[in-house]
């Protein structure tokens, strides 16, 4: 049997067009008609041609983000060389080159735009029947930022350098004083003295952020970053933010918050949902960490909130209540007393802890009873605190524990934790390569839409079926 062996000097390589580069099933055509439909005027994006002579076609710009992004190739250096030596990538700009300055800039101007592609996809879908807006799944997850946490600065910290570079000037001064400062000593004062400076400004600025957005550090290199804790370490980064429909999993709405945990967002990215679907979903489910009663107060009566607790959470996984605990108590909405399992009744002695109940049994009814010393130790009996927002959590836990709602927290799982395994563990997508919550907010757009447009190439049937769908809508 004789080997197969190649002669790079033949004569024909390629086919005369480049048009046939490309099968007709090939998944880059899949992309190059999704980008053809978008309504860039919506977008924000002319394509009228401007003064420069040296610009590119937007939407072939477009194309290359929308085409790199699905495939994890994000760095616009890559997205350059994918254009010189990438078949698809070749076919998609029509043998046009860019240069990685011309993505960047691209990416860097239309930040704004390409959170609207996302929103565009999702209307194509609803359009298609494919997204149906009725149960929503959200889940947040950590991203790292394009900085270092060595760069976060905190009053304290400014302080402290601060401190150590006034000690280092007056010592110099000190060495000094009966001589005159060398040449090298000049220039190591005038260095010191500009770099007080400098920590002075940045020293206002960290207390400017804190009294602006809360946050008691600033950092440097990408101001709008927190702190994320993850299995990988500390980091700067951001909660990515990202709902989706209950259908067939698509992308809803995609967001990077400068918050370090998912307390108080459901409200926030459910009425962003809403804005895209333009009506109100039956249902959203979330996992415990989105879980806070006075959060979900701003939500719609008439949506069926389907979020446990973390003491829910802890029992699920094995950890036993306490004896005695406030759960085995019945409450009395009518005389707005408690129940021990004794039948002693807690009356309410006053309110304190931001709007907390508490309700205390008698002495005398705690020291008589045979659970004392179990129940509690305390020498004034038994006490419980009633929250703000008690009945709307007694009211969350019986929803969550129905059979309706634990089939539609099964499927959780399966449909928005799917998408954040396919961005971070597919695409190689654990870090933004544009800083500011825009820009990471516009990188997971796009992460989103290239999802979106797999997911719809498998459930519309094909390539082929896929392009005429989206020409027809």
């Amino acid at each position: 049997m004789a080997y197969r062996i190649a002669d790079r000097r033949q004569t024909t390589f390629l086919p005369p067009s480049v048009e046939d580069y490309i099968d007709q099933d090939d998944q880059v055509r899949a992309y190059d008609a999704f980008v053809e439909a978008l309504d860039f005027g919506e977008l924000g994006i002319a394509l009228i041609p401007g003064g420069n002579a040296d610009e590119y076609y937007p939407k072939m710009l477009m194309k290359v983000l929308v085409f790199g992004y699905a495939y994890g190739i994000r760095s616009s250096r890559k997205l350059e060389r994918a254009c010189h030596h990438n078949l698809a990538f070749i076919w998609l700009t029509g043998g046009l080159k860019p240069d990685f300055r011309t993505i960047g800039r691209f990416r860097r101007q239309h930040q704004e735009a390409l959170k609207k592609v996302l929103k565009q996809c999702v209307r194509m879908c609803i359009n298609l029947e494919l997204v149906d807006g009725n149960a929503l799944f959200m889940d947040g997850s950590g991203i790292r930022a394009n900085a270092g946490i060595k760069n976060n600065w905190d009053v304290k910290r400014c302080k402290r350098h601060i401190h150590a570079i006034n000690e280092r000037i007056d010592q110099l001064v000190i060495d000094n004083a009966h001589e005159d400062l060398q040449e090298e000593q000049k220039e190591s004062l005038i260095r010191l003295k500009k770099e007080l400076r400098d920590k002075e400004k940045l020293k206002a600025a960290v207390k400017a952020s804190t009294q602006e957005t809360g946050r008691d550090k600033l950092n440097t290199t990408d101001p709008d970053s927190v702190i994320i804790k993850s299995r990988q370490g500390i980091h700067a980064g951001y909660k990515a933010q990202i709902v989706a429909d209950g259908k067939h999993g698509l992308v809803v709405t995609a967001e990077a918050v400068s918050h370090s945990t998912d307390v108080n967002q459901l409200s926030r990215q459910l009425e962003q949902a809403k804005e895209v679907l333009n009506k109100k979903p039956e249902s959203v489910c979330a996992d415990a960490g989105y879980y806070s009663p006075q959060d979900f107060t701003k939500v719609d009566s008439d949506v069926q909130v389907i979020v446990p607790s973390p003491k829910v959470m802890h029992q699920e996984r094995g950890h036993k209540p306490k004896p005695f605990d406030k759960d085995v108590f019945t409450y009395d909405g009518k005389n707005n007393e408690y129940i021990c399992p004794e039948g002693k009744r807690l009356q309410s002695s006053g309110t304190h802890k931001k709007g907390q109940r508490a309700y205390r049994a008698s002495w005398k009814d705690c020291c008589k009873c045979a659970h004392f010393g179990i129940c509690t130790t305390n020498g004034l009996g038994r006490s419980i605190d009633r929250m703000e927002h008690e009945t709307l959590q007694q009211k969350l836990a019986v929803v969550y524990k129905s059979s309706e709602g634990q089939a539609i927290y099964r499927l959780r799982k399966q449909i928005i934790e799917l998408i954040f395994g396919h961005f971070k563990y597919n695409l190689g997508a654990g870090q933004f390569l544009l800083r500011g919550s825009y820009g990471a907010s516009a990188e997971l757009a796009i992460l989103s839409t290239g999802f979106n447009i797999v997911r719809m190439i498998t459930i519309l049937g094909g390539v082929q079926a896929f392009i005429r769908t989206i020409q027809a809508c």
